[in-house]
């Protein structure tokens, strides 16, 4: 059961990935990322870096949604409420550990507690797959703190890792001379 933004209430079905919920998932992926990309968009643009690795964010993000379905070797469920899916979330398993590789939630349903509820069922996959570690990565920018606060409800730990980018094309800046 969720409680929406104002008052309604409504029982979430969480289900194995079916073929027929493909654009629905695609189409709410694209909602839901759309502040992530303007959040890196912000913090990469002045570099320019941006831009080199999404001229079309769109279209790479719906090509690597695509890919996570379409991978036999992932395990997708769909979150549905009144027969419209409304998040979804992908797990698979690496050699030493469980991986969360994707989860999403359609701004519409967000702040219900369904990313945590998709979170809980890739967990319990996890462990029923004998592994006993999970992992999920997140940006550390503005526009993953909604999914940084899912995961560390969930229990995970952060493991602080710090990546660079600087377009590879352009000379390093000087260092300013002191006067």
């Amino acid at each position: 059961m969720t409680t929406g933004p104002d008052g309604e209430r409504g029982h979430v079905e969480l289900r194995r990935y079916d073929e027929a919920d493909r654009q629905a998932v695609l189409e709410l992926s694209l909602r839901a990322w759309e502040p992530v990309f303007e959040s890196l968009r912000g913090v990469l643009g002045p570099s320019g870096v941006f831009d080199v690795l999404h001229p079309d964010w769109r279209d790479s993000q719906r090509r690597a949604v695509e890919g996570v379905l379409d991978d036999p070797a992932t395990t997708v469920w769909s979150a549905v409420l009144d027969g419209m899916v409304i998040g979804f979330a992908a797990a698979t398993v690496r050699e030493a550990y469980g991986e969360i590789v994707m989860l999403a939630v359609d701004p519409s349903a967000q702040r219900r507690g369904i990313g945590g509820a998709l979170t809980t069922t890739a967990l319990a996959w996890i462990a029923e797959q004998g592994v006993a570690v999970a992992m999920v990565e997140t940006g550390g920018d503005p526009g993953h703190a909604p999914a940084r606060r899912v995961y560390e409800r969930a229990g995970f730990a952060a493991l602080p890792v710090t990546r660079y980018f600087r377009r590879s094309a352009s000379p390093p800046p000087r260092p300013a001379r002191s006067p």
